[in-house]
């Protein structure tokens, strides 16, 4: 094997962006990269690594001897160390060895590196793709299927245990498969987008992929980066976005990782107070870091670009922007002007958002936060931290404590299922049924709902009808959507034989019909983050459980009246307010026999009559079924 040569993909230029926190492309020059220097092919190897005394790479193609390949450092104080190897290419295993100045000797996987061995191996994998996209029409057109007023209907997938092959030793699914599998069932379900739970590579399946060692490689536990490409454009061939997981709250301290890369603190914070994350036993990104800056922008920007990722929902922002979250009294220390906040991770936010749409205006940003926090989705100018939308984690909690409440006990917490809407166009909001609520202990969505099979089967019903009818995108956990009993587990497959019974092909066949409600009616999804989309008929009958509401688009011309019943008792001759004359159509009934239900619905056409009602200057008479939503329309 040869020595190494000096060479530097970086200029000058490239170095100011790096050192100012500014450069967003790093992935171009850090990490390795197969070029062609003197007419002969081999790898330009460049890491960060300010501390260190000395770095070589090590690999398979020097036997792992750190005396074959030493890095050059550069003299512009940068902490970049770099060199080109002949004849090191694609497929070879190499890591950096790294000794610093207070003599700790590390060897680090690359934190640029493209692919990484499959787990628990932790070698880094020299790799570049020559992939041919065949997804022109679909990024030509996102923008219209990514707005803020198209109809997102979120489909949220594990990869590791969607689909298993029991016959093959209980595998998960390849890249390959699933471009198949998963894209066709997405598609036959007529969700509008899947969200996959982390695909950058992660040392430890327990984890679920939230603990993070190899930022740009899509994890080899499915295929190749290639394969993993192809998987999206499958999606993009049928007119499905594709949101990423996004991880930049924490990360393991797993020894190949990066803790202590080059001996320091270089990428997680030095005080524990701020860099060390007891929930999860990890480490916390330095966001007051210039560089640390640089290396977390330019990962969300490099899966937008290379991998044609049309969103990124990121994980955990209130820890990030909360000193003391998680922390008692003692354990955190105030922001310069005495506040909890951490001014650095909430810069860092802005900066985020700003270069994504700046560079991706077609794409949206997705904050999992659980406070109140304000202005999460509001734009950087407005003094907001920039993201397209933010999950509505009181809607959830508030809507799975309701149902799980036996029928009789709700009129007394009819303030729990209305709450939402006195707050509800605060953000744009997401609502989220995910992974997080079928986990730990929680129950399944449908385990938690009351009553005998047919009373817990109608539950689920009114609680996605209620869902899709209400303001805000849409987001399920897979197996939700065929009322999946046991917990999800992430070394199993779902249960997908309960598809042989009627209850759950009916949840399912619900959930695809809500879905194409959802897209068919202006008035649900064009105005879903706007107060002028959203009226209430009646918030206030307790005493029958009963709920009605209005969706609209621009007038009263285009709208869908809804009513929901949360008890078993079906409601004869029940008078609602409507805002014009016509005839009511019934559009949707979650009590149909096709779903499960008991088949209690309404005449074709229903007369509206001159009688006030509700504040309303028109009403009707309606028959409404047991656990039951309805949709109706007005025609004239």
């Amino acid at each position: 094997m040869s020595k190494i040569i000096a060479h530097s993909l970086f200029t000058d230029f490239d170095i100011s962006l790096f050192k100012a926190g500014k450069h967003y492309r790093l992935y171009e020059k850090l990490g390795a990269h197969i070029i062609t220097l003197n007419n002969v092919e081999g790898t330009y190897f460049a890491v960060w690594a300010p501390s260190a005394k000395s770095v070589s790479v090590i690999g398979d193609f020097n036997f792992w001897n750190a005396e074959e390949h030493p890095l050059n450092v550069r003299w512009d104080a940068s902490g970049i160390w770099e060199g080109f190897i002949p004849n090191a290419g694609k497929g070879s295993l190499y890591k950096y060895k790294i000794q610093s100045h207070n003599d700790i000797v590390t060897e680090k996987a690359d934190p640029f590196a493209r692919r990484c061995e499959h787990p628990p191996k932790t070698a880094s994998v020299v790799w570049e793709d020559s992939y041919n996209w065949k997804d022109k029409d679909w990024m030509q057109k996102r923008k219209a299927y990514n707005a803020i007023e198209a109809p997102f209907s979120v489909y949220e997938v594990h990869l590791g245990s969607w689909k298993r092959k029991l016959e093959d030793n209980n595998r998960s699914l390849s890249y390959i498969e699933l471009a198949t599998e998963l894209v066709n069932y997405v598609k036959e379900m007529q969700f509008t987008h899947v969200e996959l739970m982390p695909v950058m590579e992660y040392p430890y399946d327990p984890s679920w992929g939230y603990q993070i060692t190899g930022y740009f490689a899509p994890s080899s536990r499915f295929g190749y980066p290639e394969e993993f490409k192809f998987l999206i454009d499958a999606f993009h061939k049928n007119d499905i976005g594709v949101i990423l997981d996004w991880v930049p709250s924490h990360f393991p301290e797993d020894a190949h990782g990066l803790g202590l890369f080059d001996g320091s603190h270089l990428y997680e914070h030095p005080d524990r107070k701020k860099g060390y994350h007891p929930d999860w036993k990890s480490l916390i990104f330095n966001y007051g870091r210039n560089e640390v800056k640089s290396f977390l922008i330019s990962n969300a920007i490099f899966w937008l670009d290379k991998y044609h990722i049309d969103g990124l929902r990121v994980d955990a922002v209130a820890s990030m922007i909360f000193l003391d979250y998680s922390r008692g009294e003692g354990e955190w220390e105030p922001n310069i002007y005495g506040g909890n906040e951490n001014l650095d991770a909430i810069n860092f936010l802005k900066e985020f958002n700003e270069e994504v749409y700046a560079s991706f205006p077609d794409v949206q940003t997705i904050a999992e936060e659980s406070t109140a926090f304000p202005m999460i989705s509001k734009p950087t100018y407005l003094g907001g931290l920039g993201f397209g939308m933010k999950w509505m984690m009181g809607w959830m909690h508030d809507s799975l404590q309701y149902f799980a409440k036996e029928p009789i006990y709700r009129q007394h917490h009819q303030n729990d299922i209305t709450f939402s809407m006195t707050y509800a166009f605060t953000e744009n909001f997401m609502l989220p049924l995910s992974h997080d609520e079928v986990v730990h202990g929680k129950n399944s969505i449908i385990g938690r709902m009351p009553g005998d099979e047919w009373q817990k089967f109608a539950n689920l019903r009114i609680l996605y009808s209620y869902m899709f009818t209400h303001p805000g995108t849409k987001l399920l956990f897979m197996g939700a959507e065929f009322g999946q009993h046991s917990e999800w587990n992430f070394q199993e497959t779902l249960d997908w034989y309960v598809l042989e019974y009627d209850f759950h092909k009916g949840i399912q066949a619900l959930v695809k019909d809500l879905n194409i409600l959802y897209k068919k009616y202006p008035a649900l999804h064009k105005k879903q983050f706007e107060a002028n989309g959203f009226e209430w008929i009646s918030y206030d009958d307790f005493t029958n459980s009963v709920i009605s509401y209005i969706r609209k688009e621009d007038t009263t011309e285009d709208l869908l009246v809804i009513v929901c019943n949360m008890t078993p008792i079906p409601r004869e001759n029940y008078r609602i307010g409507l805002p014009k004359k016509g005839n009511l159509i019934e559009v949707f009934n979650s009590d149909y026999k096709i779903y499960g239900g008991s088949g209690v619905s309404n005449k074709e056409k229903i007369t509206i009559e001159n009688i006030d009602w509700n504040s309303k200057a028109f009403s009707t008479e309606i028959k409404i079924p047991p656990l039951g939503v309805l949709v109706f329309k007005i025609n004239n």
